[in-house]
């Protein structure tokens, strides 16, 4: 039988990104009933991305469709991988009859594993993706078990 294997980035994606995310679609999908308002990094769109593993190597896709490669920002500081930018409307003066695209700032945080330095990191956009490479993130040592004494003895 094939030993599964420990995910060992369980709990990777930033909680608070996660949630922006999900009311960003509540709250902005769709019709907006009016005058759009601009947005901010307070109130940015989260785009979805994809995280996995390829060898040792952690990889996170983040799907950018309609960005320009030099409208994105990737930046790492204190274990935290940030990519933001901004999409701007392709088409100006209609009415929409479905609005399901978001438009403007965009912002998606996550925490990296302890270890990862700005020159282990890497990024390539490609076909409306961008993909960023953590060399040797994914090579996370095993949980070392720790003895429990009693100290009444």
């Amino acid at each position: 039988m094939a030993e599964q294997q420990r995910n060992a980035f369980r709990g990777f994606l930033d909680m608070a990104s996660e949630m922006n995310r999900i009311r960003n679609v509540g709250s902005y999908g769709g019709e907006t009933g009016g005058e759009e308002r601009e947005r901010t990094h307070a109130n940015a769109w989260v785009p979805p991305a994809d995280v996995f593993t390829r060898g040792q190597d952690l990889v996170i896709r983040m799907e950018l469709a309609g960005v320009a490669p030099q409208d994105i920002d990737v930046s790492f500081h204190e274990n935290t991988l940030t990519v933001s930018g901004e999409r701007g409307k392709d088409v100006d003066e209609v009415d929409f009859y479905v609005h399901e695209r978001f438009y403007g700032v965009f912002r998606r945080s996550m925490t990296l594993p302890a270890g990862i330095s700005e020159n282990d990191i890497s990024a390539e956009f490609d076909n409306g993706l961008v993909e960023i490479t953590a060399e040797g993130a994914a090579a996370s040592p095993e949980p070392r078990r720790i003895e429990v004494r009693n100290r009444t003895s």
